[in-house]
């Protein structure tokens, strides 16, 4: 037993050294991976390529014919949006549902009780939207205004990889997402969807669901 130690000791130290490292470097490791390819959770880096959104800031750019004499007053709005958040699309499509239909302030009071990044991160476009409404769009008061559109758009997604045991790997994605909203001069309306149906109208709907069922082998 320690013959063989010996022996192998000896060929060991008597081993010739290799002028340069079989292990490739870092720098080209990182040249082979494709841009899109990441190990570790980094942030998002606005590469070159990523397409960001054209027709929705366009319709702050539409321009209106005149209006004629005795027509109501065309209220004035404005787009705005945030592009490639680092935020689940899912978590935050459910927060732009929550102020569809609010005034501004009241979506931005509503907003401040959620404890989530999403909700911050939509307060900051609100009141961003509400500069740029009164800068860029002759509104006079900013809380004069309520969210007509407020929805989720899917960004540029990353994928990485987590070294697992037994040589096993699994596939990150690391999500991102765009947030659009288009605010409105005046009041919000008392119902953004449909209006509760009444007794009448509950009762006229399921009579006409009766008469319009079909009964199987009838007369």
């Amino acid at each position: 037993m320690f013959s063989l130690c010996r022996l192998a000791l000896q060929r060991a130290i008597s081993a010739p050294v290799l002028n340069r490292s079989l292990t490739p470097s870092f720098a080209l490791v990182q040249h082979t991976l494709n841009a899109n390819f990441t190990t570790s959770p980094v942030t998002f880096k606005q590469l070159a390529g990523i397409p960001t959104p054209r027709k929705w800031p366009a319709k702050n750019k539409q321009v209106f014919p005149p209006q004629q004499p005795g027509e109501p007053r065309r209220e004035a709005w404005v787009c705005h949006y945030r592009n490639q958040i680092k935020y689940s699309p899912k978590k935050l499509l459910a927060l732009s549902q929550f102020i569809r239909g609010m005034s501004v302030d009241e979506a931005i009071k509503q907003l401040e009780f959620i404890h989530k990044k999403g909700a911050k991160i939509m307060i900051e476009v609100l009141r961003e939207a509400q500069e740029m409404a009164v800068r860029d769009h002759h509104v006079e008061y900013k809380s004069n205004l309520w969210v007509a559109e407020s929805f989720v758009g899917k960004g540029r997604y990353l994928k990485g990889l987590r070294k697992n045991a037994r040589m096993r790997i699994t596939i990150l994605r690391y999500r991102y997402c765009h947030y659009f909203v288009r605010l409105v001069e005046g009041k919000p309306p008392e119902h953004y969807y449909d209006p509760p149906k009444t007794a009448e109208q509950k009762l006229d709907a399921y009579m006409q669901e009766l008469r319009d069922r079909r009964i199987l082998f009838g007369l």
